[in-house]
């Protein structure tokens, strides 16, 4: 059943969304109450002070967020080090990502990044926005 739903989607579709996660099924022992998590308003604090990030960063260009970026705007607010672009080129060939997927993780990458309040995307911040691009190489190969 799972992949006649799936074969539904097509790879050009799936393309078009930003972020896609395959969530396992939650173990009763994580639902421990104990376990330390962020709290809601301390994820707030680190939305809305991204929100502003790119505000500020994108009023010149008519835009509010890094998921309406166009591919010119990509060259010049997501530009990655050297380590970063060997990763992504190791996930580009790997996965055997589109352009399109590879800007989303860009756009993504950006993200983490102005949630990390840093102005440079780390390498880190694209291994992670790496991670929310793999289900559709899981099913669509």
């Amino acid at each position: 059943m799972i992949e006649k739903y799936i074969n539904k989607i097509s790879g050009p579709m799936l393309d078009r969304i930003d972020i896609h996660i395959e969530v396992p099924q939650v173990k009763y022992e994580k639902l421990d109450s104990s376990i330390a998590t962020q709290k809601s308003e301390e994820i707030k604090k680190r939305v809305n002070a991204a929100r502003a990030i790119q505000n500020e960063r994108y009023k010149e260009h008519g835009i509010f967020s890094n998921s309406e970026l166009t591919t010119n705007l990509i060259e010049k607010y997501c530009k990655l080090n050297s380590e970063s672009k060997k990763i992504m080129k190791k996930a580009f060939d790997r996965l055997g990502l589109s352009v399109r997927a590879y800007n989303k993780i860009l756009k993504v990458s950006r993200t983490i990044a102005d949630l990390d309040s840093s102005e440079e995307i780390q390498t880190n911040h694209v291994a992670e926005a790496i991670q929310y691009r793999t289900l559709d190489r899981k099913y669509w190969k």
